[in-house]
């Protein structure tokens, strides 16, 4: 009887995180259509600020711009980690630190001396709960970041970029985020944002920093006030554009992470149901059986007593 009490308790529990398991899949399939379509609609943008800063970039080897390179051997670089609010998104978060885990690694191996900046709740809590010394952390809705969230974080990361090396400025700026490619696949990337890295082959393989590819032909510009100026006016932009697109990507790459996990705890929490469902009928049959042996074993007591 205790152990048909234990099945019919398990069996309870199980239907009530089913219920909220699949409550979770229904809210994240109702979001991720609308985190989806914004992301996809941020990227005409994104990528027509990344091709004028790709030309800007790539019309004269001698720009000393700090789009293109920082003075001096600061070995001080920064590092944002896109991480989310909430959990029950299955390995969305956990990627997203052992990436930066390892890209830390890389970087203090190449001796430089990364500093953290962290946006989303489970990511700091992560990093305080072991003490790692973070430059500045943001946290609200991961799923739905506004530009006002953008704007800061790219401010942020401008403000320590643009600083000089003694008042504590970085020489380089990496992104870590997850990339939406559909509701199936989302991939961690590492994106080197600044400097604007000037090479004459792609960017190689996954996980590399971002890097230009310069043009086989090149057209003339003139600029006006100067190169310079055109290229005050458009760092800025550069940087909103790329960190609104990576929240925004990560957004619909956090969505679709949560969905996929909630349908396969809504799955295995059915099966596990069933499962015990199995266990508690042949529970019950084999206390009937166990009856009828000793109404069937007392009857024939008796009448042998009687005899």
């Amino acid at each position: 009887m205790g152990s048909q009490l234990a099945l019919k308790s398990r069996i309870a529990s199980t239907e009530s995180l089913e219920k909220i398991f699949n409550a979770q899949e229904m809210i994240a399939a109702s979001h991720i259509a609308q985190a989806r379509e914004v992301a996809l609609n941020a990227r005409p943008y994104t990528d027509a600020i990344f091709d004028a800063v790709q030309t800007l970039v790539s019309h004269s080897s001698h720009i000393s711009h700090p789009i293109v390179r920082k003075d001096g051997d600061n070995p001080r670089v920064a590092v944002l980690a896109l991480t989310a609010d909430r959990g029950m998104a299955g390995a969305y978060t956990s990627s997203i630190i052992r990436e930066t885990e390892d890209l830390l690694a890389r970087l203090e191996a190449d001796g430089k001396e990364p500093q953290l900046f962290v946006y989303g709740r489970r990511g700091v809590s992560y990093y305080r709960y072991r003490n790692h010394p973070l430059v500045q952390t943001w946290e609200g809705d991961t799923e739905k970041p506004g530009v006002e969230v953008a704007d800061a974080i790219s401010s942020a990361l401008l403000d320590s970029y643009m600083k000089p090396e003694d008042k504590g400025g970085v020489s380089e700026l990496y992104i870590v985020y997850t990339e939406f490619i559909n509701m199936v696949v989302q991939k961690v990337r590492v994106l080197r944002m600044l400097p604007v890295e000037i090479v004459e082959e792609d960017k190689s393989a996954h996980n590399q920093p971002d890097t230009t590819k310069v043009p086989e032909a090149r057209a003339l510009y003139s600029f006006e006030p100067s190169l310079d100026e055109v290229l005050d006016m458009v760092l800025p932009k550069y940087v909103r554009s790329r960190i609104h697109e990576c929240l925004l990507e990560a957004a619909a790459s956090e969505v679709a992470c949560r969905q996929n996990a909630m349908h396969s705890a809504t799955e295995n929490a059915r099966d596990l149901i069933n499962d015990l469902t199995r266990k508690l009928n042949a529970s019950r049959q084999a206390s009937i059986t166990q009856e009828l042996t000793e109404i069937i074993g007392s009857a024939d007591a008796l009448n042998n007593k009687e005899e």
